[in-house]
């Protein structure tokens, strides 16, 4: 069965904020895979992505922003890093921008912390 999804174009602020609250809403209704409402939910997070992409494009992060970024996304604090880094005055130095890491540390947060290698060589 075909469902028939009716969605408007994003093209102003107004457009936006409605169609992020209506991704809320659609989330809080936890959609059934291949429902009217979760074919809906795709529909609107592509044009809400494809706005986004257009009006706030993403700034590259510098390598401490993308450490600390990283270690947000998994609850870490900066001791966790010791095992990934070395001593913590290493750590410390470079979270507090007092040196660049090594290439062998710059591999290591690329392997534990998944932070692509370009960010370091930009």
């Amino acid at each position: 069965m075909r469902h028939v999804v009716t969605v408007r174009p994003i093209r102003t602020e107004d457009d936006y904020d409605e169609a992020v609250r209506r991704i809320d809403a659609l989330l809080d209704l936890n959609p059934a895979p291949g429902s009217s409402e979760d074919d809906e939910l795709d529909v609107l997070s592509t044009l809400v992505e494809a706005y986004e992409n257009q009006h706030y494009p993403a700034l590259p992060l510098d390598p401490v922003e993308a450490i600390h970024v990283a270690m947000e996304e998994r609850g870490m604090v900066q001791q966790d890093l010791v095992p990934i880094l070395g001593p913590k005055s290493r750590v410390s130095e470079i979270i507090n921008r007092k040196r660049k890491p090594t290439l062998k540390e710059i591999s290591a947060l690329h392997q534990h912390l998944k932070i692509p290698l370009e960010v370091f060589f930009t």
